[in-house]
């Protein structure tokens, strides 16, 4: 067992979030027992993986995608009241690491996830300001774009959609989790064979044709599941406490 405080402490000198410019406050969001011998992690903190947290026991949630959003409504209302009482009622913590957590250059979501497909990591595609976010690499071997599909598909257990752009094999990819379609041009103007992301925008079709470069949507969700995997696992081998991944079904 771990007071929270001890815990907060370590994953803000691990994660750093201080360094990030979010969407989001990152940290602890809901305040619960002071004493954490159970750490339930998962992507998002929807009604049903709170539920789900609490039929396991959670004294702390690690989720990615927690509450507070900028520029939403703040009212105390509908879908946040359930959530905020199921959370209070049980006197359950709520940690929420955004950025921070796709940036780690370890258990990070980006990086978890090239270890998850294979990808060997030579740079960085989200400029050279702020902490970068994407990163970019090779295959072991170029493969013909359905082949490193299929692979993808195989390993995230979900069918990406795919704009292709032209007939390469498939040798260099650029890759950032979650909504990034946004540095697709970044990935096309370092070269690269292929842009993977979470999810597709309407402009993003055009725009990948265009640059001549081929793009995949293998889903927000499930490019998201491993960072967060990866820190519970780590919290728990440091302090001796117990941490179950809840992975609830989202098919974006």
């Amino acid at each position: 067992m771990i007071t929270r405080t001890e815990l907060l402490a370590y994953i803000d000198e691990t994660l750093e979030p201080a360094r990030f410019k979010d969407y989001c406050p990152n940290g602890l969001q809901v305040a619960g027992t002071n004493q954490i011998d159970t750490i339930i992690s998962g992507v998002t903190a929807s009604e049903a993986f709170i539920e789900a947290a609490i039929a396991a026991n959670a004294d702390a949630i690690l989720v990615h995608h927690g509450y507070f959003w900028r520029g939403e409504d703040p009212c105390i209302t509908g879908i946040k009241q359930r959530r905020l009482k199921l959370l209070l009622e049980n006197n359950i913590n709520l940690l929420a690491y955004h950025l921070p957590l796709d940036a780690h250059s370890t258990l990070g979501n980006n990086v978890q996830l090239a270890d998850v497909l294979g990808l060997e990591i030579d740079g960085r595609i989200s400029g050279t300001g702020d902490p970068a976010i994407g990163l970019c690499g090779c295959l072991p071997a170029p493969i013909p774009l359905q082949d490193f599909t299929d692979h993808v598909q195989q390993k995230l257990h979900r069918e990406p959609l795919v704009i292709q752009a032209h007939e390469r094999p498939i040798a260099t990819v650029g890759w950032c989790t979650g909504a990034a379609q946004g540095f697709l041009q970044q990935a096309a103007e370092l070269g690269l064979d292929l842009f993977l992301s979470g999810e597709i925008s309407e402009p993003t079709v055009h725009m990948a044709r265009e640059l001549g470069i081929n793009y995949m949507a293998a889903g927000h969700h499930a490019t998201e599941r491993y960072g967060v995997q990866a820190l519970g696992q780590a919290l728990a081998q440091r302090f001796n406490i117990r941490h179950h991944f809840i992975d609830i079904d989202n098919p974006v």
